[in-house]
């Protein structure tokens, strides 16, 4: 999470939406500084924030689900800036449920010499959310990941900035291209109509053209609906109390 309390404005990190370089950007070249946790959200910073910094305009970001699963399996498949393997990083990482499960994921991977659709089909059961849906739609603006440079220089100016510079890439994970649809072969669209399509029909995205009309099932979006109120008291509550015992590094809990 980054603060600036010169240009008043604060920047709530959602994972896998481009996070990373946006806060090196806000730290380097636009007043901002690291408050609480990485992925620390909103209702963290509404806990501790003064009455003026309440009233800062926030922002945050978004990413087609469809991209991020993919661009998560290829962070599992190459074991990125050596997440996995790094004996420091995993012992930071050990006592997270989250991060444990992500773990075994890596090591299923491995084992498996999975490809992308075994891995969906493995591991993506229920329907897809992330704490995005607890409070993004109060934020003053939703970075989307496919126009993330257009959409910070949008950012910048509503909060009485010009961009210094292009946004840089930062963080890009290592995978054969960016066309995140070659991965999904029949079986895998399948299963993205349940898993993801809520998700993509509350944040607008479509599912790709080629792959036809393509329909979310009725009963994913009630099932959805029936398990948001259960991960939000997991975003909004218990998740912070764990990082206040010191059993939570700075990270999100994956929501699949």
């Amino acid at each position: 999470m980054i603060i600036s309390h010169s240009h008043r404005y604060l920047f709530v990190e959602l994972p896998r939406t481009g996070s990373m370089a946006i806060s090196a950007e806000l730290r380097e070249h636009y007043g901002g500084e690291r408050i609480l946790g990485k992925h620390s959200n909103y209702r963290e910073f509404l806990r501790v924030a003064t009455p003026d910094e309440k009233g800062y305009f926030v922002f945050s970001g978004i990413r087609n689900p469809l991209d991020t699963a993919v661009s998560r399996f290829y962070q599992l498949k190459t074991d990125q800036r050596h997440r996995f393997t790094d004996p420091e990083r995993r012992a930071r990482r050990r006592t997270e449920l989250s991060e444990r499960i992500e773990d075994r994921i890596f090591r299923w991977v491995h084992e498996t010499d999975a490809d992308f659709e075994s891995f969906l089909l493995r591991w993506y059961v229920m329907p897809y959310d992330t704490w995005a849906s607890v409070d993004h739609r109060r934020f003053g603006h939703v970075l989307r990941f496919e126009s993330l440079a257009d959409d910070f220089t949008t950012v910048l100016r509503k909060v009485g900035l010009e961009p210094v510079r292009p946004l840089p890439v930062v963080n890009q994970t290592d995978r054969p291209g960016r066309d995140f649809t070659r991965e999904y072969t029949p079986r895998a669209i399948a299963r993205a109509r349940w898993i993801f399509g809520p998700y993509m029909q509350e944040w607008g995205y479509r599912f790709p053209e080629s792959w036809g009309d393509v329909e979310v099932p009725p009963a994913s979006r009630v099932a959805l609906r029936m398990l948001r109120p259960y991960r939000g008291i997991y975003w909004k509550y218990l998740r912070r109390a764990r990082r206040r015992k010191g059993e939570l590094p700075d990270a999100s809990p994956q929501a699949a």
